[in-house]
């Protein structure tokens, strides 16, 4: 019991020490205004390129995609201005200023690369060309990957309640559209979190080295979210403060956060790794 609270000690300081050395706080600023600055852009590419497939559903589903793991005082002003910028009809998806979308979308991918590359103390020795074809890519394959979610939620109610016609038994466990789409959102959270711990940063890591910051992550997350929304309901003056821009300073400080506990992640798995190295180092 005391080596491994010796253990975590050890693996504790060396990862908000690392995070503190290494300018986290100003990389957490750098994430937190590119997310929201790729924000828009992506959900414009993503929602052009499915009314060309032909899913005309794809933005409301993309919205709650993304807006349902938000505290609700956060995300519903902003959810609102996001459905009335993909309200309006673009000519074509190849179009110059859904490409220059597609551009500064990933430049999203880029800050949160950079990140990951500080926290798990790599130099990256790949191409600018490479990087941004994977940055692209990633958000080639989000939109693809809502695009099927948006599917998945037109076509579940219909086969639930062929189901539930055929199978009456069934009825008490099938739950609410409502249900299924937080269960959507948060599977999505944790796919997206895998994807950009292994094949972001320079060099290789197994889903086990990754696997302790993703936990501490989405319970950060969790924690975070809920003193923030905590906050803002009851003792917040952001409303008297910054009068109509008060939701996006909202968003803005509660991305700071997420993003501080983000890169955070990756500094407990780099932390935990160097432990593990350590151990390895000095045994027989």
């Amino acid at each position: 019991m005391l080596r491994k609270l010796v253990a975590l000690r050890r693996i504790a300081a060396d990862a908000f020490g690392h995070f503190n050395a290494d300018d986290g706080w100003a990389m957490a600023s750098h994430v937190a205004v590119s997310a929201i600055m790729a924000l828009f852009p992506f959900l414009i590419f993503a929602t052009a390129l499915a009314s060309f497939l032909g899913a005309d559903a794809f933005a409301e589903t993309a919205v709650h995609l993304v807006f349902d793991t938000w505290p609700e005082e956060v995300a519903e002003p902003i959810a609102a201005e996001v459905v009335n910028v993909l309200g309006v009809r673009r000519g074509g998806v190849l179009t110059f200023g859904v490409l220059a979308a597609a551009f500064f979308s990933s430049n999203g991918v880029e800050a949160i690369r950079v990140s990951l590359n500080r926290a798990y103390r790599v130099v990256e020795p790949r191409s600018f060309i490479y990087l941004r074809v994977q940055s692209l890519a990633f958000v080639l394959i989000a939109t693809l990957g809502f695009m099927a979610i948006s599917l998945l939620l037109v076509i579940a109610p219909l086969a639930a309640r062929i189901a539930v016609s055929r199978l009456e038994w069934l009825e008490p466990y099938m739950g609410t559209i409502t249900l299924w789409r937080y269960i959507i959102a948060v599977t999505v959270l944790v796919s997206a979190l895998m994807a950009v711990h292994l094949w972001l940063p320079a060099g290789k890591r197994s889903l086990s080295d990754i696997l302790p910051g993703i936990v501490f992550t989405l319970l950060g997350w969790l924690a975070g979210s809920s003193i923030f929304a905590a906050y803002l309901s009851r003792f917040s003056s952001y409303a008297n403060t910054y009068a109509g821009l008060a939701s996006i300073m909202a968003a803005v400080f509660f991305l700071y956060i997420i993003s501080v506990i983000f890169i955070l992640g990756g500094e407990v798995n780099a932390a935990i790794m160097r432990y593990r190295e350590a151990r390895r180092a000095v045994r027989p």
